[in-house]
């Protein structure tokens, strides 16, 4: 009967004391560069081509 009382006594102070339990993360967000130089070339391009035929 002694160890069937300490059982639940230690079962039921596991779950009393197991919502206390908090655990801290933190996030770090860094900010992300993106280069647009391939569009800026082909929009360059293409205006100097058709630029050529225009003129013409």
């Amino acid at each position: 009967m002694k160890t069937t009382t300490t059982l639940l006594a230690t079962l039921v102070a596991l779950f009393l004391f197991s919502g206390c339990v908090t655990v801290k993360t933190e996030h770090k967000i860094e900010p992300i560069s993106i280069t647009v130089d391939i569009n800026v070339k082909v929009d360059n391009a293409l205006e100097d081509f058709f630029g050529d035929i225009d003129s013409q």
